[in-house]
C-alpha cells in the first residue's frame, strides 16, 4: 500500500460528524498552524458565538518558531483580522490537549462566563482525538468541532510532513490514553492500527510513545 494511502485511512479514522451550531464560546486549541485563526474569525464575523478563547503555550513545535505563545500569536492575528479585543480570552500556560480543555474551564470559571455550548476549532487530521480529549475533561460541556476545508490528498501536497509525525502519534495515543484516564475510549479498527504501524516502519515515529 502507498504512504498516501496509509495515511488517508488515519486521516479518514480522525474525522467525526460534527454539525456546526451557533455556541457560548469559540476555542481554538494552540497549534503552528495559523490557518486555525481564520476558521475562529469566520465563525466570529458569522455570529455562530460572541467568544473566542484561544489556547496554548509554548507547544513542542512552536517553541522554536515563535517568540510568543500560542495562544497570543493567534489572539494578535484575530485582532489584526478585525475581532474585538474585549471578545478575546487567552488561555497561555497549557502545552498539550488535555490541559487546553483543563485551563480553559478554569478560564471560564474564573471569569464566570456563562458557558455550557462551545465550538473547538483543530486541525483537520486531529478531530477525533480532540474530541475523545474533550468528552473527558470536560464531558459536561456541549462540543461542535470545525477546522479547514481540505482534502488528505491536498494536505499531504501543501504542507511538509512534519503533520503525519503527529498523526500518527495521537492515533497511539487514542488507543493508550484511555488506559491513563486522559481521554474516553474510542473504538479503533484493526486497519487503521495497521496502517500505523506500517507507517511507523516508513519513519514517521518522532512521536510515537516508546
Amino acid at each position: 500500500m502507498k504512504e498516501l494511502e496509509l495515511i488517508k485511512i488515519l486521516w479518514d479514522y480522525m474525522q467525526i460528524d460534527s454539525k456546526l451550531q451557533k455556541a457560548d464560546c469559540i476555542i481554538v486549541l494552540g497549534c503552528k498552524n495559523i490557518e486555525l485563526v481564520d476558521v475562529a474569525v469566520d465563525l466570529f464575523n458569522k455570529k455562530y458565538s460572541d467568544k473566542i478563547i484561544f489556547c496554548g503555550g509554548y507547544g513542542k513545535i512552536t517553541k522554536e518558531l515563535w517568540n510568543e505563545t500560542e495562544a497570543e500569536k493567534f489572539a494578535n492575528l484575530a485582532i489584526e483580522k478585525g475581532v474585538p479585543k474585549q471578545a478575546i480570552c487567552i488561555e497561555n500556560k497549557s502545552t498539550n490537549t488535555g490541559d487546553n480543555f483543563r485551563f480553559a474551564k478554569k478560564l471560564i470559571q474564573d471569569k464566570k462566563l456563562d458557558v455550557k455550548t462551545c465550538i473547538i476549532v483543530c486541525n483537520p487530521y486531529d478531530v477525533k482525538r480532540i474530541y475523545a480529549t474533550f468528552k473527558k475533561i470536560i464531558p459536561e460541556f456541549e462540543g461542535y468541532f470545525a477546522t479547514t476545508k481540505i482534502s488528505c490528498e491536498e494536505y499531504y501536497k501543501t504542507y511538509s510532513k512534519e503533520w503525519i509525525n503527529v498523526l500518527v502519534g495521537d492515533v497511539q495515543r487514542m488507543k493508550l490514553y484511555p488506559k491513563f484516564g486522559w481521554q474516553i475510549e474510542v473504538e479503533m479498527p484493526d486497519n487503521v492500527w495497521k496502517a500505523f504501524e506500517e507507517l511507523v516502519k516508513l519513519g514517521y515515529n518522532k512521536y510515537v510513545l516508546k
